[in-house]
């Protein structure tokens, strides 16, 4: 909104807040290395990124790792770890973590 996209400068100003100890940077960061806007698509970074991101307490970051986990992308898929995940997102309020949750822990069973 208001500038022009440019993959390449967002990738360069979410490293900079992710180096800098900000989770939702982190999270973003990892978003564009998932989906190889403005750098190579990797996975194993992306997830490298999420777990940053979740471990600062950022809710979306747990929610894509939980995602990262629950689809096998980078990481050997995992439902139960996408389970953890996705509950922790929801225990810091996060509704679509919360729906993840729901949805995989009936499929597990549980």
């Amino acid at each position: 909104n208001g500038v022009k996209q440019d993959y390449v400068k967002a990738v360069e100003l979410y490293e900079k807040a992710c180096k800098e100890g900000d989770a939702g940077g982190c999270s973003n960061l990892g978003n564009m290395y998932e989906n190889g806007n403005g750098v190579k698509q990797d996975y194993f970074k992306a997830v490298e990124l999420y777990e940053k991101a979740c471990n600062g307490g950022n809710a979306r970051g747990c929610v894509n790792l939980g995602n990262m986990y629950n689809f096998g992308n980078g990481v050997s898929l995992n439902k139960r770890t996408a389970l953890e995940y996705y509950g922790k997102a929801c225990d810091m309020k996060d509704q679509l973590g919360c729906e993840y949750y729901a949805v995989v822990k009936k499929v597990l069973g549980l």
